[in-house]
């Protein structure tokens, strides 16, 4: 079969950070899939980290996992549950690898004694694991270059779109330019002045965008569209307006009504007779927006000042619900601040709660005070990987009777190491991407809720921790009704613990939220939120 000749669509920001460019690329990709194209979404991150798995999630956001258990930007989260395909290690490259690769291979002595620079060696290696993709014969890339144009650590990728255009010749590439457009209340205007100095710099750095996307509180008139148009060097058709919505789900068909679409595959000299079919993705939306039920949900965690940290977990809560035509109203709990004396005032009135993952210290007695509530008034509870283990911490403690059994994470003297450090993590030193990570195998005991909730015996869910349950616990846990109804069928490790008597009190040690997309919520979600549901 002959080589695809892959098409790159390279997405920059200007003006200011956080304008969504994930959203946009996760968009695009999506029109351009359903138009018949084979499409991924690649993020460059100029940040020095090798990945953001050491990375605070108040300094990140949440860290998200791929199926081959790489450590990746959130923004990776969105292109799989846009595109409804898993990306991989290869989707996310920061800056921290760029020079990591080239470093390794000045110190073998590839570079055979030259010196090495920015320019060619860092751009040629930036250039490397741009076209890696390309290798498993997509139709188009997008890649999202992270940052603003003009800050220092994107200099090296900007110079590297510069070089890539001119390399692979006219209608093989294009460059996507997402400004803001500021609005002046004092004069009720839209400023454009901000988006033209922005382009100008991409000008000055060797780049003329082909399209321009323009994130705005308001519709742009006629007059601005046409002096965006005349001053940035793009047609008419090429300025893409890109309002605030009530929900990032509407950006893809607000998107295509403008033929966002349309102009792109004319740019990269693509024909589809295939017309965009967003029929699926439609009726995802009007059940979300039109909920017939709706629940409220806590989800207690120690980073929810920072929502982000949490990111797929609401956005699986609003897949699931849409699903099942219910609403998911988050009620943001600060683990930290639970007490015995103001856990019921703080739990009050929810049909359901999740104890969110994590690592640390911090706020973990606030958590197993809320697994306690939980089980005791028989309130529907999932909890996530740490969320699973301080669900069996709060079990020893409070029905087993071992009263100071805790984690080896938080003790490591504790007399009842519940949860322990698996044998090969005891000598590991370092903590960037040591963990268990990716996909693993899991099977689900017959006759259980779990094995109700997904209908089969044999599932694959992703994993991020280094801590296990301790199996030598797992008979007395049987005995008293917590139940090991998933396990790794490799090494015996405990995956999922249940409690039959209870009306949904589920604890996983994966990550179930990393696999929901809007095509195909996951079922353990669902369960969850029927669950709640049904306790209202």
């Amino acid at each position: 079969m002959s080589k695809k000749n892959t098409k790159y669509i390279f997405v920059t920001g200007g003006v200011t950070s956080s304008l969504g460019k994930g959203i946009v690329s996760a968009s695009l990709g999506l029109l351009l899939k359903s138009r018949g194209f084979n499409v991924t979404i690649q993020k460059l991150d100029p940040y020095i980290n090798i990945d953001p798995g050491t990375l605070n999630p108040y300094e990140h956001g949440e860290c998200y996992v791929t199926e081959d258990g790489a450590e990746t930007d959130l923004d990776l989260g969105h292109y799989e549950r846009y595109l409804d395909s898993p990306t991989s290690q290869n989707n996310n490259v920061t800056t921290g690898k760029i020079y990591q690769t080239v470093i390794e291979k000045e110190r073998k002595g590839d570079f055979l004694g030259k010196t090495v620079q920015v320019i060619p060696h860092i751009t040629n290696e930036i250039k490397r694991r741009i076209k890696i993709l390309s290798k498993q014969n997509y139709d188009i890339i997008i890649t999202e270059i992270g940052g603003t144009v003009g800050d220092i650590e994107s200099l090296p990728y900007i110079e590297t779109v510069r070089q890539l255009k001119w390399e692979l010749g006219e209608k093989n590439s294009m460059v996507i330019h997402l400004t803001l457009l500021p609005y002046l209340a004092s004069s009720g205007e839209l400023k454009t002045k901000p988006s033209q100095h922005s382009v100008r710099q991409l000008m000055e750095s060797g780049i003329m965008a082909d399209v321009l996307v323009c994130r705005t509180e308001h519709k742009i008139p006629k007059e601005q569209r046409a002096k965006l148009a005349q001053f940035c060097n793009v047609s008419l058709d090429n300025v893409i307006e890109c309002k605030d919505l009530e929900t990032i789900y509407e950006v893809p068909i607000y998107l295509q009504k403008q033929n966002f679409d349309d102009v792109v595959l004319k740019g990269l000299d693509l024909k589809s007779d295939k017309e965009a079919d967003l029929k699926d993705w439609k009726t995802f939306l009007k059940k979300f927006q039109n909920p017939k039920r709706t629940v409220e949900i806590a989800l207690v965690g120690k980073y929810i000042s920072l929502q982000d940290s949490y990111i797929s977990i609401a956005e699986a809560f609003k897949h699931a619900g849409a699903d099942i035509e219910t609403e998911v109203k988050i009620r943001w709990v600060y683990s930290g601040d639970l007490t015995k004396e103001n856990i019921k005032e703080s739990l009050d009135g929810v049909c359901g709660i999740l104890i969110a993952p994590g690592f640390g210290d911090r706020g973990i007695e606030g958590k197993i005070l809320t697994a306690q509530y939980a089980r005791e008034n028989k309130v529907p509870m999932l909890g996530i990987c740490l969320g699973m283990q301080i669900m069996t911490i709060e079990f020893a403690r409070n029905v087993l009777g071992y009263s100071k059994s805790n984690s080896m994470e938080f003790d490591t003297s504790t007399e009842h190491p519940v949860i322990s450090l698996m044998e090969e993590q005891k000598n590991v030193v370092d903590k960037g991407g040591t963990m268990r990570l990716g996909a693993w195998k899991c099977a689900v005991k017959n006759g259980s809720k779990l094995n109700e909730i997904y209908g089969t015996k044999h599932i694959s869910e992703r994993h991020r921790h280094r801590y296990e349950f301790n199996s030598e616990y797992i008979q007395e846990f049987e005995k008293n009704g917590f139940l090991a109804t998933g396990t790794n069928p490799e090494t015996g490790l405990v995956e999922a613990l249940e409690m039959p008597d209870h009306p949904f009190y589920v604890g996983v040690q994966y990550h179930p939220e990393y696999k929901s997309t809007v095509a195909t919520p996951h079922p353990l979600f669902r369960a969850f939120i029927k669950a709640c549901e049904t306790s209202k």
